[in-house]
Order: structure tokens, then C-alpha cells, then sequence
């Protein structure tokens, strides 16, 4: 620990960029969109601190908080406003409905998963249960399950 406080006390950008670098790593790995503002929030801070070292760790947190906030709900209005018609950007499920996705786990009791815009996700049908490889339509979700049909 105390060689990450004296990397942070000599060179404060790097941290940043690293907790940023970090952020958008874990973001790629989940695909959630919305760890990419504050990714962004942190390479910002990183090269404040590049340009004034000596800003000090409580002023660099809050200038991130404010960034993740201002950056976070800026986009969000910004998206409504390029794209009103289209759903939020974040809310992948909502995008999902109407696509094909391809069963991978057999449903067994109405319940399986199927893989569909690049995740695989738990999915519920009714009815007959489809082979796996075959091909269903997203028509729906509860929560973080899908609902499919044939």
C-alpha cells in the first residue's frame, strides 16, 4: 500500500489513468454501458492531475464525482434528444425485444437460456420447449430474464 500512496503523491496521473484504464475494462468484460462515464471521468481527472500535480486526492475525488455526474446525465439527455423514438442506450433488455437469439441451454419447466446480441441470457417460454441451436424471438423480459417465443 504504501508504494501506491507514494506513486500517487509523485505522479497522481497515473493512478488515475489506471482506475480509469481499470473502469473501461470492466465495462468492455460486461458490456453494461454504463461504466463508460465514469472510464471518461477518470481519464479527465488523469490529465488535470498531469497539468496540476498538486491538486491533492480530495480535490481529484471530487472533480471525479462531479465529472461522472455531469458526464452521466449529460448523455443521457443528449441521447433522448439525438434519438428520441429509440430506447435508452442503457437499457439493453429493452433493445433485445424483437431480436432472434439462439437457444444454447436446453428449456427444461419453461426455463433455459438462449444467446442473443453477443451474451448469453436466462431466458422463459411457454408452451413447447425449441431444441437447442434452434431459433427464437425475443418478445419480452421480467427483470433480467428474457421472455422467448417460437
Amino acid at each position: 500500500m504504501d508504494a501506491v500512496v507514494a506513486l500517487y503523491q509523485s505522479q497522481p496521473f497515473w493512478i488515475w489513468l489506471a482506475l480509469g484504464c481499470l473502469i473501461l475494462a470492466v465495462e468492455a468484460a460486461a458490456g453494461t454501458e454504463w461504466l463508460l462515464w465514469p472510464a471518461v471521468s477518470a481519464g479527465a481527472v488523469a490529465l488535470i492531475a498531469l497539468v496540476s500535480p498538486d491538486l491533492g486526492p480530495a480535490i481529484e475525488i471530487a472533480l471525479f464525482g462531479v465529472f461522472v455526474l455531469v458526464t452521466t446525465i449529460g448523455s443521457r439527455k443528449l441521447i433522448k434528444r439525438v434519438n428520441p423514438g429509440e430506447p435508452d442506450i442503457n437499457d439493453r433488455t429493452v433493445r433485445l425485444v424483437g431480436q432472434r437469439a439462439e437457444v444454447v441451454h436446453p428449456f427444461v419447466d419453461g426455463r433455459g437460456r438462449v444467446f442473443v446480441s453477443g451474451s448469453e441470457w436466462a431466458a422463459d417460454i411457454e408452451g413447447d420447449a425449441p431444441p437447442v441451436g434452434s431459433s427464437v424471438v425475443v418478445e419480452g423480459f421480467d427483470g433480467s430474464r428474457l421472455k422467448v417465443k417460437t
